[in-house]
């Protein structure tokens, strides 16, 4: 159990708005509170900061890899633990890793990691998302199409029997491969269902939303557009207050203006949140891996297959908060938002993470003023940066 210790020399935004003069009081690996600057209590070690910002750790709810690593390639503990560190540095302090469409014998030791993961308690370790493999040929972006197929009972009962070891379980489905009844069944079970990779209807969609699926998987991409007669995925993510959205904000998925039409549009409750859609070159020199058995080049701020195809995204947590503050104008506290807080309520978590609030995870990342990752800390623990922060 890691000792008490105060945050003091940074400004402090607790997920709902900024306080100056202020220390947060750690205890153990819970957030006590946050007091005046002043009333640290005797006793309780003072971490001096030099300035900048305290927020929530970033939660993270679709990543592939990083560290060089990809979790389809080696699908055990130590690939997750790998993923969990590089993404550390970057201010991400819950992350899901992401399996994307494989074989079932992979997709089964994918479960079998996150479940050792969860009893191991990897530091960053919030649960696994599967992403595939019942999604829509139509949309298949890099998915392979070779292993696309319906949901199947047996499928069905694996995710229902995964989530009962794992804090979150997410599966990205399409209508297009999976029956309502079948994402009810899973929601039952306390699954989170996101729409994506599908040419679905906006009255389709809306369908699967009442079902239980609260989530769609990178909003604008591998999905139907909205159009002027047929509003698509695009059109049910925005309209409906019951579907959260995870956004790439790279200025390469999505372009700046559609995201800014986007935030404006979008109803609440449910929030459009960041991803990074990490793959394997997160924190790493490379320039090219596989996927599948496909290359993926690395070039120009994006990753692609040989055919220009997107195939997951070059991006941390920290690129993607810079992006949204300093290239889609909106206000910090809202990007801090979308990059902790939001995240965390569309993965159910929002009780514990999220936020900088007695009782909550001390889940924190420290900023300077340009946004650069300077300290992190998981639980308490500090997990990067200088042990004098």
């Amino acid at each position: 159990m890691s000792k008490s210790f105060a945050l003091v020399g940074a400004r402090i935004f607790d997920g709902e708005q900024w306080l100056d003069n202020a220390a947060l009081i750690v205890r153990g690996d819970r957030v006590e509170g946050v007091v005046a600057a002043a009333d640290v209590p005797a006793g309780v070690e003072r971490h001096v900061l030099d300035g900048g910002m305290v927020a929530p750790g970033f939660v993270d709810l679709q990543v592939n890899g990083g560290g060089g690593v990809m979790l389809n390639d080696l699908p055990d503990v130590a690939t997750i633990r790998t993923i969990c560190v590089a993404h550390a540095r970057f201010g991400t302090t819950a992350l899901l890793p992401t399996l994307i469409t494989d074989t079932p014998e992979i997709t089964a030791a994918a479960i079998e990691a996150g479940k050792r993961a969860a009893a191991e308690r990897v530091p960053g370790f919030l649960g696994l998302h599967l992403e595939g493999p019942h999604l829509s040929l139509a949309r298949k972006g890099a998915h392979d199409p070779a292993l696309i197929r319906p949901m199947t009972p047996a499928d069905e009962a694996a995710l229902i029997g995964a989530r009962t070891a794992l804090p979150v379980l997410l599966t990205t489905v399409a209508p297009e491969s999976v029956r309502p009844q079948q994402v009810a069944a899973l929601v039952e079970a306390g699954v989170v269902v996101s729409l994506g990779h599908t040419d679905t209807s906006y009255a389709v969609a809306r369908t699967y939303g009442d079902s239980g699926a609260s989530v769609v998987t990178h909003i604008f991409n591998a999905m139907s557009q909205l159009g002027s007669r047929e509003p698509g995925l695009v059109g049910a993510a925005i309209e409906a207050g019951g579907l959260h959205a995870g956004l790439i904000a790279d200025g390469v998925h999505v372009d700046p203006a559609t995201i800014r039409i986007a935030l404006r549009a979008k109803q609440g409750p449910g929030r459009i949140f960041l991803v990074t859609d990490a793959m394997a070159p997160l924190g790493t020199d490379m320039d090219s891996f596989t996927l599948n058995g496909r290359n993926i080049y690395r070039r120009d701020g994006s990753l692609r297959l040989a055919d220009g195809t997107l195939a997951g995204a070059d991006l941390d947590m920290a690129s993607a908060l810079r992006f949204m503050h300093r290239t889609i104008g909106l206000e910090l506290g809202e990007a801090l938002r979308m990059a902790s807080t939001y995240p965390a309520q569309a993965a159910g978590q929002a009780h514990r993470l999220g936020r900088l609030a007695t009782g909550f995870a001390a889940n924190i990342v420290a900023l300077s003023e340009e946004l650069d990752v300077e300290s992190v800390w998981i639980d308490g623990r500090q997990v990067f940066g200088s042990q004098d922060g």
